[in-house]
């Protein structure tokens, strides 16, 4: 748990402030998860923080959700044409990619029960009473995306998008999941499903590039 706020934190995720009048804050809630090694050994414990998303109201905190995801027809066509041409294929997952997503309306969060705030660790309120020192209605008013909000993956691909076009990628008209790039190193082509994307093209050298820069 002190991980995954500290990691927040460091995104740039939100930042502590007074809930104004006539807003409201939505909550939030922590999910565990448990990953194990091929042999059933603990791998790792895993904490993530996600706002209660059930809770968010069309026009007040949020507007447009739908974030377009690539086509099996394309994801066909993709991997026909590296396969006939001899291209290399890779797949990326990018980490914890909803948080990359700037969001366009002000949206206020509860604090997790027991936080202190500055990446210090987190404890129960009860058994700590510094972590209930917060001013009245102190809340989170977040920048960025949090796992949980309706509009997370569409933001996502949004800040996806413009940096791959500020990067000289040109979107696909046919499906907008899909992105080229023609230059003198060779061509290049990234599709991308959520936060999945497929990586092929002539040149591999110009892909381990591009995935470096990335």
């Amino acid at each position: 748990m002190n991980t995954e706020l500290q990691a927040l934190e460091r995104n740039g995720t939100w930042s502590l402030a007074k809930l104004p009048k006539g807003k409201r804050a939505i909550g939030c809630k922590w999910l565990y998860k448990t990953k194990y090694h091929p042999d059933g050994s603990i791998e790792r414990h895993k904490a993530r923080l996600v706002i209660q998303g059930y809770k968010q109201k069309k026009g007040i905190d949020y507007e447009e959700t739908f974030a377009p995801v690539a086509k099996m027809t394309t994801v066909r066509s993709v991997l026909a044409v590296a396969a006939i041409k001899g291209w290399h294929l890779y797949q990326m997952d990018v980490t914890n990619a909803f948080l990359h997503g700037e969001l366009d309306e002000e949206i206020y969060m509860k604090l997790p029960q027991g936080y202190k705030g500055d990446g210090e660790p987190i404890l129960c309120a009860s058994h700590n009473p510094i972590a209930a020192t917060f001013p009245p209605h102190t809340v989170y008013c977040l920048h960025k995306s949090l796992y949980g909000l309706k509009q997370a993956p569409r933001q996502w691909f949004s800040k996806l998008t413009s940096s791959l076009l500020a990067f000289g990628f040109h979107q696909s008209k046919a499906d907008y999941s899909l992105f080229t790039q023609h230059t003198t190193r060779g061509y290049i082509a990234v599709l991308v499903y959520v936060d999945d994307m497929l990586i092929t093209g002539d040149n591999p050298a110009y892909h381990s590039a591009e995935g470096s820069l990335a």
